[in-house]
């Protein structure tokens, strides 16, 4: 909606807009029967550190934007 109509809308402001018009933001009661805990671990331990990019390190630098090589 923002990229379209050029505007921003907060959290709390959409959640103004959907009680407004009748309509809450839906959320699961309860955890799905068919859940597979031991699927759901071996994946995150497997699988996960493959898809998720790698962090940066941290580099020594410089807080000088006019000489970034001096320290």
């Amino acid at each position: 909606m923002g990229r379209r109509f050029h505007k921003r809308v907060s959290l709390s402001g959409i959640c103004q807009m959907l009680r407004r018009n009748g309509w809450t933001h839906q959320s699961p009661a309860r955890r799905a029967v068919e859940r597979d805990d031991a699927a759901v671990a071996s994946w995150v331990r497997e699988t996960w550190p493959h898809v998720e990019k790698p962090r940066r390190r941290s580099a020594p630098g410089s807080s000088s934007k006019t000489k970034p090589g001096s320290r």
